[in-house]
């Protein structure tokens, strides 16, 4: 049964966080940090919620919003952005630790409480990167408000709609067995692979919390907005669209729609990766992200 982008009928949320399969982690991503980054975590209070807070490092302000998978925070890039700026990691609404109220229904909500948490935080000069589900949210803020940011970049993001209501845009993760999903989001599955029984439960009830929450806001419609792509022409900050060439969830065909509807963005595909090209060649990665937001 194929979902249909227009949301025709209404779905629960399947309970993907009860479902964590038993693997082990063999990543041979290679590091190009030195030494870790001394990291502070803090909580920020916005109307009646908590948000999670991480900051490293100090310089230009670097706001950096994880994917649906979290994989970012603890990557060895992270750590080698810091000795240049200070890198701010803000959890959204019911993700990590931060708190989600039932207010937070959909990206669109997500974005403006990120746009006040810059406020709350007198951030300026911002230099903002998203990657895949975080990329929607940092796309969304960019529509908005573009007063703090000063620099956009878009790794694999979602959040657009491409095809005709009936097209499959976006694979879909919940649909699709989780063997299948892997190989659209790797070109070498192992980088994919984790070892949750050796997790500490916190750990564990974090990755819960946060495909939980994923499901919540993106299941219908599915992984975009409608009207996002009509709205892109409102960014009006230098921007940069990264894509794995080899990416399955979505193509890069789709990355390339990104780009054409914001202004002057440039597009990007790295070779050698799919939907996390941070994760399979991080250092081509880095060489075009430095290389856009010095």
């Amino acid at each position: 049964m194929a979902r249909t982008n227009s949301s025709p009928a209404k779905r629960k949320p399947a309970k993907a966080a009860s479902k964590i399969a038993a693997k082990k982690k063999t990543s041979s991503t290679k590091s190009i940090a030195a030494k870790p980054v001394r990291k502070t975590t803090s909580f920020v209070t916005l109307f009646d919620m908590k948000i999670e807070v991480e900051r490293r490092g100090k310089g230009r302000p670097l706001v950096l919003i994880p994917g649906e998978e979290a994989l970012e925070a603890e990557m060895p890039f992270i750590d080698e952005l810091a000795r240049k700026y200070e890198v701010i990691i803000p959890w959204m609404p019911g993700f990590g630790r931060s708190e989600r109220p039932d207010w937070v229904e959909n990206m669109d909500d997500v974005a403006y409480v990120f746009l006040d948490l810059l406020d709350k935080l007198k951030l300026k000069d911002v230099t903002l990167v998203g990657f895949s589900l975080g990329g929607w949210i940092a796309a969304e803020m960019a529509i908005k408000n573009t007063a703090r940011i000063k620099k956009l970049v878009l790794v694999d993001a979602y959040g657009i709609k491409i095809g005709d209501k009936y097209a499959r845009d976006i694979a879909d993760i919940w649909f699709l067995a989780p063997e299948k999903v892997l190989e659209l989001k790797y070109v070498d599955t192992k980088h994919g692979t984790f070892d949750y029984p050796s997790m500490p439960d916190a750990k564990l009830e974090v990755i819960a919390r946060n495909r939980e929450t994923t499901a919540r806001l993106c299941w219908e419609p599915y992984m975009h907005h409608p009207r996002l792509r009509r709205r892109l022409h409102r960014i009006g900050v230098p921007t940069l669209v990264l894509w794995g060439e080899k990416d399955g969830i979505v193509n890069t065909a789709y990355g390339k729609a990104y780009a054409k509807a914001i202004p002057g963005a440039k597009f990007v595909a790295i070779p050698k990766a799919a939907h996390f090209p941070h994760v399979e060649a991080p250092e081509r990665f880095m060489k075009e992200l430095s290389s856009f937001i010095r």
